[in-house]
């Protein structure tokens, strides 16, 4: 059998980072797209491909990891859930601050003209929590299919629970079948670099940059609230949690999760990704196992930002005064929205409605600011995904590395 020194393209390949083979792919891709649009537009097909086999593979991992995770848990090993939720809310909740601080700062205003979203937006907070819990309750197999994480966790929670009094042989079983589909996994996530060229290529040779020019200062306030919160406010926070220099972590966080997030635009594409750099990170799998995708249902920093951000802008285009306990009061409903942002058809865009609801802004109105939404998607949506999913594996790495330095553990 041929060995990779008889190939020196495989063996450059093998030495190479997956991180650099993604940026090769990314500069591919604007090249590609810049000298052959439509070759660019037919290579986007690499991307489906990549995205679709993330989207498939991600629900079965999770089902599995967690349910093997649980029904091999030691009694008494921490799992440091609690205080990563707490990250998780205490990042959502900021990052809404910021969004309505920068709003006022630098308000900004919409051209508003009737658009079709396709999609009917939740009418209140109790319509999103109520989907979430119907989530919870959903038909194991609809739920797999759907990618219905809220359901996939509950059901395998269970299942774990349940299997922790079965045999030895059954849980190693379970075991197996939790490395075999990792081994599947990181066979996909191999894939990212030509999946990388395609969508960068398709992405520009479709859309282009024209479009967003009209919403520059828009977007500017969007991006600017989300590298605030990924560079300054997100290291803050770990920072309070490890008590030494954040930025390491967080680096290699944006770095080896946030670049495929931002391509991918999905934070359940995105959970393979993440839970392979928690365990090179050496985290404890029975935590990050079940954190990550958990985190991708409520660990909405981002959508809180864009919620906000959007809302605002509505509200200076239409000449409303905004007290300081109404802002308050936005970023309450914005963090709980972005919560729910994930068990509503449409994602953080379609929650708009709601927050628009407190100045008394019509249903109409409120879904021409969602279709504006949807213009500066292309670089809204990825830039939201990459802050959400890359806080992920940060808060779930910063909570476990301060549970193990705690004295005594």
């Amino acid at each position: 059998m041929a060995n990779t020194t008889t190939y020196p393209v495989f063996s450059l390949f093998h030495r190479t980072s997956l991180v650099t083979q993604i940026v090769i792919g990314l500069v591919a891709g604007i090249v590609l797209a810049q000298l052959s649009p439509a070759a660019a537009a037919s290579a986007g097909f690499l991307g489906n491909v990549f995205v679709s086999a993330l989207k498939a593979v991600a629900p079965v991992l999770v089902f599995v990891l967690v349910a093997a995770s649980i029904a091999n848990h030691e009694p008494g090993q921490q799992t440091h859930l609690r205080p990563i939720l707490v990250l998780y809310l205490i990042g959502t909740f900021s990052a809404a601050v910021v969004a309505v601080v920068a709003s006022f700062a630098f308000p900004s205003t919409l051209v508003l003209a009737a658009g079709d979203t396709k999609a009917a937006a939740p009418g209140s907070i109790v319509e999103v929590l109520r989907t979430l819990l119907m989530s919870a309750v959903d038909n194991p197999v609809k739920a797999l299919t759907s990618g219905n994480y809220i359901g996939i966790l509950a059901w395998a929670v269970g299942l774990g629970i349940t299997l922790r009094r079965a045999s030895t042989t059954t849980r190693a079983v379970l075991t197996d079948l939790s490395e075999g589909v990792s081994v599947i996994v990181k066979a996909v996530i191999r894939l990212a670099p030509l999946g990388i060229f395609g969508l960068v290529g398709a992405t520009l040779a479709e859309a282009g940059l024209g479009a967003l020019l009209g919403y520059a200062q828009l977007l500017a306030v969007l991006v600017g609230c989300m590298l605030f919160i990924a560079f300054v406010v997100n290291p803050a926070i770990v920072y309070w949690k490890i008590r030494r220099n954040p930025y390491p972590l967080v680096l290699t966080c944006l770095r080896e999760s946030g670049i495929t997030a931002f391509f991918t635009r999905s934070s359940a594409a995105n959970i393979p990704v993440n839970m392979e750099l928690c365990k090179r990170l050496g985290l404890h799998e029975d935590t990050y196992s079940v954190s990550i995708p958990l985190g991708a249902t409520i660990n909405m920093a981002g959508a809180a930002i864009t919620i906000t951000v959007l809302t605002m802008a509505a509200v200076h285009t239409l000449g409303i005064a905004v007290d300081v306990p109404t802002a308050i009061l936005l970023s309450v409903v914005a963090s709980i929205c972005a919560c729910g942002a994930s068990g509503v058809a449409g994602g953080s865009l379609l929650l708009i409605p709601l927050a628009c609801g407190l100045f008394g802004i019509s249903g109409e109105v409120a879904m021409q600011v969602v279709a504006v939404g949807f213009i500066i998607g292309v670089l809204q949506d990825s830039a939201e995904t990459a802050l959400n999913s890359s806080s992920d594996v940060l808060f779930t790495a910063a909570a476990c590395i301060a549970q193990d330095e705690t004295p005594g553990k």
